[in-house]
């Protein structure tokens, strides 16, 4: 059991008879009212995020997670192979785990997985990925206005939005989180 005064960003517990990822909490002290910590938890499972207020006479059971860093392999199936790279094992989760984040999936690629008594729970890609632009249209000399965009695709064959500048060859990073555009690493 854990005490709600134990709380952190990133903590699994069980709750409701499942497993649930803190991702937000705020201790509240209402006036003369007992304390209480609002969270917002995101199951681990289906990636649904809900509100609650845990009073702090409340017992949580708190529920550890390995978390490991694999190497992306192959897709087969509707599963994404994955293998750790230490102990050469391997592993499959079904796509949907990644949700949209699986268009940013290169082989050779790392992924974050987290498993839950052997078993993986969820999976989630880095932060930031640089990727190799693959096709690009190119861009018409003195169209200088600011904020002019246009389509890419990279390596992982996704179409990213990227400003005119942007050449076939180029390497750039991409927020895996919302599909946009961070920086130009190295020119092609």
């Amino acid at each position: 059991m854990a005490a709600i005064s134990e709380f952190r960003n990133g903590m699994a517990i069980r709750f409701n008879n499942d497993i649930w990822i803190i991702t937000e909490f705020q201790h509240v002290t209402p006036g003369n009212w007992r304390a209480m910590v609002r969270t917002k938890l995101k199951n681990a499972k289906t990636g649904r995020v809900i509100e609650n207020t845990f009073r702090m006479t409340d017992n949580i059971e708190a529920v550890r997670l390995e978390e490991k860093e694999m190497q992306y392999l192959y897709e087969s199936d509707g599963s994404l192979y994955f293998m750790d790279t230490e102990t050469y094992d391997q592993t499959f989760i079904a796509a949907e785990m990644l949700g949209d984040q699986t268009r940013f999936l290169k082989e050779g690629g790392m992924c974050f997985i987290r498993f839950l008594e052997g078993a993986p729970l969820t999976a989630e890609l880095p932060g930031n990925i640089d990727f190799k632009v693959v096709e690009a249209e190119p861009g018409v000399r003195g169209d200088s206005a600011s904020n002019v965009t246009k389509y890419c695709t990279i390596e992982s064959g996704a179409k990213i939005l990227v400003p005119l500048f942007i050449k076939e060859g180029d390497v750039i990073k991409i927020d895996t989180r919302t599909g946009k555009y961070l920086e130009r690493v190295s020119r092609g």
